[in-house]
């Protein structure tokens, strides 16, 4: 796959946690363990827009993040397994920075295949690799809560990044949630009107065929929500108390 490189301008971050985010930066390509930068930075190199971050998204693949934890815990830093599912932490006094092996659904391992497109970028003086434009937006898709939102990030990445996306591969991952995955594109298309054509047609005609074609289905039998893949504590009410069986487990 080709090589592009990304100019990356600097966040707004603390000098301290600067500090930090470019010592684990260090550390980790010191390890030798292949790794992404995802998040903030990543939508900053392909975006140019600056904002205050308050932490540094590192995606591996999902056999190497328990390397990662040792390695930094050998460094004498703390680390979390906040999920089995899809993330850990790596933290120094209240310095904190995510290890992320899978999709928020966990439905989406991080393989090698995630790293077959080599977008570099410059960060804090260290070449690193960056998440793809295409798996940047998977990455973002169901993040929905009261606290955070991800759909202005997933547009103005589409915006500016729509002919490096793999519109093929991103309805591959999106496969078993389309809804969602409509549901951005829609809401690109409200946003900017006059940028329509930078999601092709035939993903829009094949998607809005499979919303026709799910109307003429029968409801399920089994009562889901679906919710908690976007949030978790925003819809326990509805497992805990209304009988909605849980997708999230």
């Amino acid at each position: 796959m080709p090589s592009h490189h990304v100019a990356v301008k600097s966040m707004p971050v603390p000098p301290k946690a600067e500090l930090f985010y470019a010592e684990s930066l260090k550390y980790l390509k010191k390890s030798g363990i292949p790794f992404m930068v995802a998040g903030t930075y990543a939508v900053g190199s392909y975006t140019g827009i600056r904002r205050p971050t308050k932490d540094l998204d590192i995606f591996c693949r999902a056999g190497d993040y328990p390397r990662v934890l040792r390695y930094f815990q050998d460094l004498g830093h703390k680390t979390e397994i906040e999920d089995e599912r899809w993330i850990a932490k790596v933290k120094k006094g209240r310095y904190v920075f995510d290890v992320i092996f899978n999709s928020r659904t966990a439905a989406t391992p991080i393989t090698d295949a995630w790293f077959a497109e080599k977008h570099t970028a410059k960060i804090y003086g260290i070449e690193v690799q960056l998440i793809a434009p295409t798996e940047l937006v998977w990455s973002k898709i169901f993040v929905q809560n009261r606290e955070r939102y991800d759909g202005a990030d997933i547009a103005h990445v589409i915006l500016k990044q729509h002919a490096e996306i793999n519109w093929k591969r991103l309805l591959d991952y999106g496969e078993q949630y389309w809804e969602v995955l409509l549901i951005h594109i829609l809401n690109f298309r409200f946003i900017y009107p006059t940028e329509r054509h930078c999601v092709p047609d035939w993903l829009f005609d094949e998607l809005m065929a499979r919303l026709q074609n799910q109307r003429a289905m029968p409801e399920g039998k089994t009562r889901v929500c679906r919710g908690r893949l976007f949030s978790p504590p925003d819809y326990f009410i509805d497992i805990a108390e209304w009988g909605f069986a849980d997708i999230v487990g």
